[in-house]
């Protein structure tokens, strides 16, 4: 028995160790790429520095964080982010779950349907953008759609120009991108609920409807959770869109989010510390938004049996 132990102890360390090779060049990737940046940025927060001046870096502590706290322009790219954040995430998972439903329902066309609504999340979002603003113009088809609908012939909606327009717009971009990508992923989800669940559904007289709420819903549960953060955080660092929207002439108020404001601040105005703190800042928004879906959703393997 002792011997076996031994045996068995030498397999498992083995296979321990093989499991760290295997490991190490991801987290080498990662630590490189995503934690070295995170820390870099959070010691940077701390000094004052001016990006182009070669003057060193003179240590405040945490005052770029109190001076943020203090800030009414930052507090309106926070309010702008969670206007868009709200306005664009549940949309996203509400409308990406009713199509896929829809998908999942048809008998035929499935792959079309499925191609036709991921199509524009194979766009990057400064193209996709760029087509929005042709769109949006005040002679492009946004204007030419609103007015048949309302038989207001040459009336212009201002899609970039008003204050609750302009953030509207931002919201339909990003939606008009990204709903597809969420769809296909609630597709994949419930393609994995076994049929043998629905059949024995119908064989007790549950229709359609039922057998969405009562077997597919709560089956595609780590689904939906994935979709949920997935889509919070794409929301939260949203910024070519705005970008391109401020660059053609929109007002940058209603619509200066955290990253545009990170831009500018770092770019424009040179206070690396300053955009650094809030990058921290929005990090640490994006890690505390994540963590309450886990908490509250409580996902675990869904089992069918």
């Amino acid at each position: 028995m002792a011997h076996k132990r031994r045996v068995h102890k030498g397999i498992e360390r083995k296979k321990a160790i093989w499991g760290w090779i295997f490991v190490a060049p991801s987290l080498l990737f990662f630590s490189l790429f995503s934690f070295y940046p995170i820390a870099n940025a959070f010691y940077t927060s701390l000094f004052k520095k001016d990006l182009l001046s070669l003057r060193p870096p003179k240590f405040v502590g945490i005052k770029q964080y109190t001076y943020l706290l203090t800030s009414p322009t930052f507090w309106n790219s926070v309010k702008a982010t969670a206007i868009f954040t709200l306005g664009t995430f549940i949309p996203l998972v509400v409308f990406s779950l009713i199509f896929a439903a829809f998908i999942m329902s048809r008998k035929r066309f499935q792959k079309f349907f499925q191609m036709a609504y991921y199509s524009p999340a194979v766009l990057s979002s400064v193209v996709a953008a760029a087509i929005w603003l042709l769109i949006l113009d005040p002679r492009g088809l946004a204007n030419q759609f609103v007015n048949f609908l309302l038989n207001s012939p040459g009336v212009d909606h201002k899609w970039l120009a008003s204050i609750g327009m302009v953030r509207f717009s931002t919201v339909l971009v990003y939606f008009w991108k990204y709903v597809g990508y969420f769809t296909i992923i609630f597709i994949a989800g419930m393609a994995s609920v076994p049929r043998t669940l629905h059949e024995a559904a119908r064989i007790d007289g549950a229709n359609s409807w039922q057998a969405f709420w009562r077997i597919t819903f709560p089956l595609i549960k780590p689904t939906t959770l994935l979709v949920s953060v997935v889509a919070m955080i794409q929301c939260l660092k949203t910024f070519s869109t705005q970008y391109l929207f401020v660059q053609s002439g929109a007002p940058r108020g209603p619509i200066d989010v955290i990253t545009l404001n990170i831009y500018y601040t770092a770019i424009r105005d040179h206070r690396i510390g300053r955009a650094s703190a809030m990058s921290i800042i929005l990090f640490a928004i994006m890690l505390f938004f994540t963590w309450f879906q886990l908490k509250v959703s409580k996902s675990e393997e869904v089992s069918y049996m």
